[in-house]
């Protein structure tokens, strides 16, 4: 970047929240950060303060203390995407499929574990640092249970797949997942130990708190700007602006309203909904336990374990929206299969209703890479994590801060060998095309 050409990058719109997620509303009102007021310095700033952006400031701090690090909220810390999030930090590759497993298969699923246990390094020290309970980070793994022949099917050529990479796991039958579960929907269930279950917003909430030294958290300062100055970068925020060397974008969809990857983003968002607390005794089984579908776009279920009662979190149904934002409707809409599906899953427990419903943002790419690397100079992007925010985002954040400081590991090699994202078809086809891809997938997972 030559000294006389100025460059200016403004966002076109904020991120919109639209729901409670029952994950911050089942926690207790804390202390905000302060908002930034005024002019400051600092080396990195970081837009955003989610999995990605907190990730990211941590590994900053570990590689070179000194560095003053400025990270930016644009809303409270914990209500964002990633207190959204489903809890799961997954340890191995996420999509069960029956395609053959030999050469470059293999070598991907090997490298999307790399990619997925260096979040969970991360994350572990710090619950370890922290002590923080089970409540908030529990590895006591995930199931995925299948509910039809078809789900069966892909468990089966899953453990094969797993065998192959020598991944500890095990299968289990109807009887088994009825008598975790409670219920007697589920037909099979595979078991792999490695995942991390997190209450997300409480998660994010510890992240924020535990980073002391020279960095410093600013909630409800979104970025509104940044232009290239003599010295790096100056961001600007509605009341204030920071003088910095280095950015890291952290913001996942959010980078493209910056002008980034501009018709390079798919904006999915799927949606959750959690119940009442319901009395123990009404459903059998053990208290805690999470799975995720057999099924890719199957329903996501958790049983929460709280004191005054147990609840059930049921998450499916996903859509294409361009403009980042949520109907009430869509909302709506999605409560409903949530309604059938619980009601299906849990006949038992037919009068329990459902308290909070909410929506959540993801970012994905044509060709399923990250969008991540330089992308002005001293501006890093860790952005595009494709699903599986809480492993891939955070791992993202590692490795941006690596890169951006000239550290290389494992890591940022296999980042650096990410193509770049390809181009999206042009409007309305990427929209005709990202609906119809969506509708058909979610009829495809039938029951599951």
């Amino acid at each position: 970047m030559s000294k006389d050409s100025k460059k200016v990058f403004t966002t076109s719109k904020l991120p919109k929240n639209t729901g409670v997620s029952a994950w911050v509303a089942m926690l207790p009102s804390r202390g905000e950060k302060p908002r930034l007021e005024g002019a400051l310095t600092a080396d990195v700033v970081v837009i955003g303060g989610g999995f990605a952006g907190l990730s990211a400031a941590r590994r900053i701090s570990q590689l070179d203390p000194a560095l003053r690090v400025a990270v930016l909220d644009a809303g409270v810390i914990g209500e964002g995407a990633a207190g959204r999030n489903s809890g799961f930090i997954i340890d191995l590759p996420h999509e069960v499929s029956a395609d053959d497993y030999g050469g470059d298969s293999a070598s991907k699923s090997q490298q999307d574990i790399v990619i997925h246990r260096s979040a969970i390094a991360l994350a572990s020290d710090i619950a370890a640092e922290q002590g923080w309970d089970r409540d908030i980070f529990d590895p006591c793994g995930r199931y995925s249970v299948a509910i039809s022949e078809r789900g069966d099917q892909h468990l089966v050529a899953y453990s094969e797949q797993l065998r192959k990479l020598g991944e500890e796991h095990r299968l289990l039958d109807a009887k088994e997942i009825a008598a975790i579960t409670g219920t007697h929907c589920y037909t099979s269930a595979l078991f792999t130990p490695g995942t991390i279950i997190v209450q997300p917003a409480a998660y994010i909430r510890g992240v924020a708190d535990c980073l002391r030294g020279r960095i410093s958290i600013y909630e409800r300062t979104p970025a509104m700007a940044f232009e290239s100055d003599a010295q790096g970068w100056m961001v600007k925020t509605p009341q204030g602006w920071i003088s910095t060397g280095k950015i890291i974008l952290a913001n996942n969809g959010h980078a493209e309203s910056f002008g980034f990857f501009k018709g390079r983003l798919l904006h999915i968002f799927t949606y959750a909904s959690m119940t009442e607390e319901f009395d123990p005794s009404r459903l059998p089984g053990e208290r805690k336990w999470a799975a995720t579908p057999a099924l890719p776009m199957g329903t996501t279920v958790r049983r929460v374990a709280g004191q005054r009662g147990d609840r059930i979190l049921i998450r499916s149904r996903y859509t294409y929206n361009s403009r980042q934002i949520v109907s009430e409707g869509a909302l709506k809409r999605a409560g409903a299969q949530h309604d059938r599906k619980f009601k299906t899953r849990f006949p038992g427990l037919g009068n329990v209703n459902m308290e909070y419903r909410w929506a959540g943002g993801m970012a994905l790419t044509l060709n399923s890479v990250p969008a991540f690397g330089e992308v002005e100079h001293g501006v890093f992007a860790a952005c595009g994590c494709n699903g599986l925010g809480a492993s891939k985002a955070t791992a993202s954040g590692i490795a941006a801060a690596e890169m951006m400081l000239g550290y290389n590991s494992e890591l940022t090699q296999i980042y650096r060998r990410f193509q770049a994202p390809k181009a999206l078809p042009p409007r309305p086809f990427i929209t005709i095309g990202a609906k119809a891809n969506l509708a058909f997938r979610e009829w495809q997972t039938g029951t599951e």
